[in-house]
């Protein structure tokens, strides 16, 4: 009876101390109004070598277009694995896309960056569109893209 009780405190203790160590964060992507379809983006984290980490989201349904999100596309090796239920709708020109989600604290202040990439079909493609360390200091600051991003900021 008593290991019937302590494996479930156990458990819960366990994902308690996990949920502690992580944080809600919001990323914030204006897109430019650049006269054409809606864009692709790939928001994903590498290490402080850009070499890639995490999936955090892709804008688009299609994953047919994802080998246009090269440095995302390279990094993930387009396993679905690396998407699945990390996907919506591509953002239209001159659109707000809001992803927000919990993101361990071992991220922040360590090295790691957020990058976004886009394309846009019949358009060019941007790898690195948005690299931006993930640091405290960084929160609401406001990095101008080079390629369809009019801005990115995050918030914690």
């Amino acid at each position: 009876m008593t290991n019937r009780i302590l494996i479930p405190a156990a458990i819960a203790s366990l994902l308690s101390a996990m949920a502690a160590n992580a944080r809600e964060i919001t990323f914030t992507t204006e897109l430019k109004s650049y006269g054409g379809d809606g864009a692709y983006v790939a928001l994903y984290l590498t290490n402080e070598a850009g070499q890639y980490q995490k999936t955090l989201w892709i804008a688009g349904e299609k994953s047919k277009y994802y080998k246009h999100l090269s440095g995302w596309a390279r990094g993930s090796g387009l396993r679905s694995s690396e998407y699945d239920a990390l996907t919506g709708a591509s953002v239209a020109a001159g659109k707000i896309m809001t992803v927000t989600l919990d993101l361990e604290d071992s991220y922040i202040d360590s090295g790691f960056q957020v990058r976004v990439d886009t394309a846009v079909e019949d358009m060019r493609d941007n790898r690195n569109d948005v690299v931006v360390s993930l640091t405290t200091d960084g929160v609401g600051q406001t990095t101008a893209g080079r390629g369809y991003v009019q801005s990115f900021s995050y918030s914690f």
